[in-house]
C-alpha cells in the first residue's frame, strides 16, 4: 500500500526544486528566498499534514532562525562559528524536509542550506561534506517516514533527498564569480592608478622637456641681445650714434624673435624632431659657420633632434660671444653607432681659454646629452682653438 504510494508521487518535484533555487539562487535574492520561505511556510502549516508537529514546530522554528542568521551580513564573525551555523541550518533543514514537505516551503530549507554552505565556506572539501550528509540525513528521513508515516502525508520518494546537496555547486560557483570579479575590480583600480601615474610622469617629463628647451632658447636670446646692447653701448660712446642704434634694433629684433622661436620650440616638442640639417645650416648662416654635415641624420627621435640643435645653437653664441670674430667650424657627423657634433673656434691673439668658462648654459648641454646616454667635452685643444664636441649613441 505504502509502496504504491509513494510509486504514485511525481519524480521530479526535488529538480523542479533545485531548478528553482538555481534561478533565483543569485546572491542579491537569497535574503528574500529566505524570508519567502520562512512565510509560505509558516502560512501554510496551519492547512498541512505535518507529521510529528510536536517535534516538526520547534525545528521550523530553529530552521527559520538559522535561515535568518545565514542570509544576514556576518562576515565579521569566524569561520569556525560560519561553519557551525551553516552545518546546524543544512541538519535541521534536512530533518524538517519529510516533516514538513506538505507546506512546500519547507523542502527548500535544505537546499538553501546546502547553496549557502557553498558560498560562506572557503574551503570546498569542507563545504561538499556539510551537504553530502545534508544529503544523507535527508534521504534517510524520508526514507524512516515513509515508512513509519504512510498514512499520514503523501511522501516523496526517498532519493529525492539525496539531491538536497547539489545546490553546494551552484553556491561554490556563485563564490568563485565573485571572488573573481572582486579581483578584476580590484585589478581595475590598479590599473587606473597606474595609468593615473604613468600620465603623472608623462606630464612631467613633457614639462621638462618643454622647461629645457624654453630655457636654451631664451638664454641663446638673451645673450645676443645682452651682445647687441654691448656694442651699441660702445658705438655710442665712440659717437657713431647711428650705428648704435642699428645695434639697438637688432637687440629688438632678437627679442621680437625669440618669442616666436620660444612658442615654435615648444610646437616643435609636441609635433616631433626638427630638421637637425636644416636647423644647423640656418645656424651656420647666420653666425657665418663654415659647415660641414656627413652622413644621413633620419629617425632622430625629437629629444636627440632638439639636443642636437640646442648644443649647437649655445657654442655658436659662446664663440661669437667670446671669440667674435674668429673662424668657426660647425661640423656633424650622423654614423650609425652614434652622431657627433663638433663645434671648433679659433682664439684670437690675447684672449685667455678661461673666457670660455663652462658657463650655465654649456653645464645644461652636458646634463641634456648624458640624459640620452651621451658625452659633452667643452675645452681648448693642442692646437690653440676651442672645442665643443658631443657624442650621443644613435
Amino acid at each position: 500500500m505504502a509502496s504504491g504510494r509513494l510509486q504514485s508521487t511525481p519524480p521530479d518535484q526535488g529538480t523542479r526544486a533545485l531548478r528553482v533555487f538555481d534561478v533565483v539562487g543569485d546572491v542579491g535574492t537569497r535574503p528574500l528566498l529566505a524570508v519567502v520561505t520562512i512565510v509560505v511556510t509558516a502560512v501554510r502549516w496551519p492547512y498541512s499534514d505535518v507529521v510529528l508537529p510536536d517535534l516538526a514546530l520547534p525545528l521550523f522554528v530553529v530552521t527559520a532562525v538559522l535561515a535568518l542568521v545565514v542570509v544576514s551580513r556576518w562576515n565579521h564573525v569566524g569561520q569556525r562559528f560560519q561553519v557551525a551555523v551553516l552545518a546546524t541550518y543544512a541538519a535541521c533543514g534536512a530533518v524538517l524536509h519529510p516533516l514538513a514537505h506538505a507546506t512546500v516551503g519547507a523542502a527548500l530549507f535544505p537546499y538553501l542550506a546546502c547553496g549557502a554552505c557553498g558560498f560562506r565556506i572557503r574551503s570546498v572539501r569542507l563545504a561538499v561534506g556539510i551537504a553530502v550528509t545534508a544529503a544523507a540525513v535527508s534521504a534517510g528521513a524520508l526514507w524512516l517516514v515513509g515508512r513509519g508515516h504512510a498514512g499520514t502525508a503523501q511522501q516523496w520518494p526517498w532519493w529525492v533527498g539525496l539531491t538536497v546537496g547539489l545546490p553546494v555547486y551552484m553556491g561554490i560557483a556563485r563564490r568563485y564569480r565573485a571572488e573573481a570579479l572582486e579581483s578584476a575590480q580590484h585589478a581595475a583600480v590598479e590599473a587606473r592608478r597606474a595609468a593615473a601615474a604613468d600620465a603623472h610622469s608623462a606630464a612631467l617629463e613633457e614639462r621638462g622637456r618643454i622647461a629645457r628647451e624654453v630655457h636654451d632658447v631664451v638664454g641663446h636670446s638673451l645673450s645676443g641681445i645682452a651682445l647687441q646692447l654691448d656694442l651699441a653701448e660702445t658705438l655710442y660712446q665712440r659717437d657713431r650714434g647711428d650705428d648704435a642704434m642699428v645695434a639697438v634694433r637688432r637687440a629688438r629684433t632678437l627679442a621680437v624673435d625669440s618669442i616666436a622661436e620660444t612658442r615654435s620650440a615648444v610646437h616643435a616638442l609636441r609635433d616631433g624632431a626638427p630638421r637637425v640639417t636644416d636647423a644647423l645650416r640656418a645656424m651656420a648662416e647666420t653666425y657665418g659657420a663654415r659647415l660641414d654635415i656627413v652622413g644621413d641624420p633620419a629617425g632622430l627621435d625629437p629629444e636627440t633632434a632638439h639636443t642636437i640643435v640646442r648644443v649647437a645653437q649655445e657654442a655658436l653664441t659662446n664663440a661669437a660671444k667670446h671669440a667674435s670674430g674668429s673662424v668657426v667650424d660647425l661640423r656633424f657627423e650622423a654614423a650609425d653607432e652614434a652622431l657627433v657634433l663638433t663645434v671648433r673656434n679659433s682664439l684670437p691673439t690675447g684672449v685667455s681659454t678661461a673666457a670660455h668658462d663652462h658657463g650655465i648654459g654649456l653645464a645644461g648641454m652636458t646634463e641634456r646629452v648624458a640624459l640620452l646616454g651621451g658625452s659633452l667635452r667643452a675645452g681648448p685643444t693642442g692646437s690653440g682653438t676651442w672645442e665643443v664636441r658631443a657624442v650621443i649613441p644613435r
